[in-house]
């Protein structure tokens, strides 16, 4: 028997974070279990993470805008960045593409409005002939996943935590003030449950006797090219979702964005999708891509309204999942928020200046 100041479910990018600002804030013995044999392996280990301001709801924007400062101060921690400049391009090669355009994408404030010749001088590799107009965000930038998810470790085991893998949950029982969590060769009591397993989370919360918050995975693909690439090319994203294209070294990362739904689990490349997304690209571009070097797929959870789930579904147990395709670009402000919440602490004044209020992340919302 254990006893742990908190237990955080989850090993990746929101478990990780979490994990480290409670320990931070004060939490003592905090405990993080992880039901794989390492960390990061489904979600946050296959992104191709990127910081976009203006990207996602509503709620999820003014989370990106907060996380900007915060990376600064975590760069500082660290000793080196966890962000590098990568403008984005969103590209419109439709009618209804351009509509969506000016209609959803260009009013968020961050997109600049470019004509199809300024889009082509600024990705050479796009076909002057399909361009009918572009956006593009100058702040956006390369994110680091992997070593932001190594300095939330560092972090958390400096202040104290434990970290276990190859611990999956097989109980939850309420008792009293607080909870036992089994695992198949101990049980740890504590006062605070954190459920932070991304697609894993509503069968958790079934496990505890709670509610479900009908959160769904799905799959999307990412294939390596060889491709002629320029080392300052933007990050090229359809309008509508249809293809991304990305530097990566001397290749090009990209995706036909697809959103398949799929049980939670070890996500696979589908052969189809990985020649979809190499169609896509090839119709916008003079790339002619062909050979591919290595392909993957992950999983992205969104709740119902695609926006984070951050607070108790009973009392004791907490979730924070629902991240979707933003777990690393809204890490630094997700965290601080769920830290707050769940301490019963006010939200930090830099995330209220940027809109973030936590009613708008509770999963009582959802009912």
């Amino acid at each position: 028997m254990t006893t742990a100041g908190a237990v955080v479910v989850g090993g990746g990018i929101g478990g990780m974070s979490v994990a480290a600002e409670l320990a931070a804030a004060g939490v003592e013995r905090p405990v993080l279990l992880e039901a794989e044999p390492e960390l990061a392996r489904h979600t946050t280990g296959r992104s191709a993470a990127s910081y976009i301001p203006g990207h996602g709801a509503p709620a999820m924007r003014s989370l990106v805008a907060a996380s900007r400062d915060r990376f600064d101060a975590l760069a500082v921690e660290a000793g080196h960045p966890f962000l590098r400049p990568r403008p984005v391009l969103h590209v419109a090669t439709t009618a209804d593409e351009e509509r969506l355009l000016r209609e959803e994408i260009l009013p968020l404030g961050p997109v600049e409005e470019l004509d199809a010749a300024e889009a082509v001088r600024r990705w050479p590799a796009l076909r002057p002939d399909v361009v009918r107009a572009a956006g593009w965000v100058a702040e956006a930038q390369d994110a680091d996943p992997i070593g932001l998810h190594q300095h939330y470790r560092r972090r958390f085991r400096a202040a104290g935590g434990t970290i276990r893998t190859g611990a999956p949950v097989v109980g939850m029982v309420s008792r009293g003030t607080g909870w036992r969590v089994s695992l198949p060769d101990d049980e740890l009591d504590t006062g605070l449950v954190v459920l932070a397993a991304g697609a894993w989370t509503d069968r958790l919360l079934a496990l505890a006797g709670a509610p479900p918050l009908d959160l769904q995975a799905y799959r999307r693909t990412i294939a390596i090219v060889r491709a002629d690439v320029r080392p300052d090319d933007p990050f090229a994203v359809s309008v509508s979702d249809a293809w991304y294209a990305k530097p990566e070294g001397q290749y090009l990362l990209v995706s036909p964005s697809e959103e398949t739904p799929q049980e939670p689990g070890d996500a696979r490349a589908d052969d189809l999708d990985v020649a979809l997304a190499l169609e896509r690209v090839d119709a916008v571009t003079t790339l002619g891509l062909r050979s591919v070097v290595t392909s993957w797929a992950g999983q992205r959870t969104f709740a119902p309204d695609r926006t984070l789930v951050v607070g108790e579904r009973a009392p004791g147990l907490a979730v924070v999942a629902g991240q979707g395709g933003s777990g690393i670009e809204t890490a630094p402000a997700a965290a601080a928020l769920a830290a707050a919440v769940l301490l019963g602490r006010s939200v930090p004044d830099d995330l209220r200046r940027h809109g973030v209020e936590a009613a708008a992340y509770h999963p009582d919302r959802l009912l």
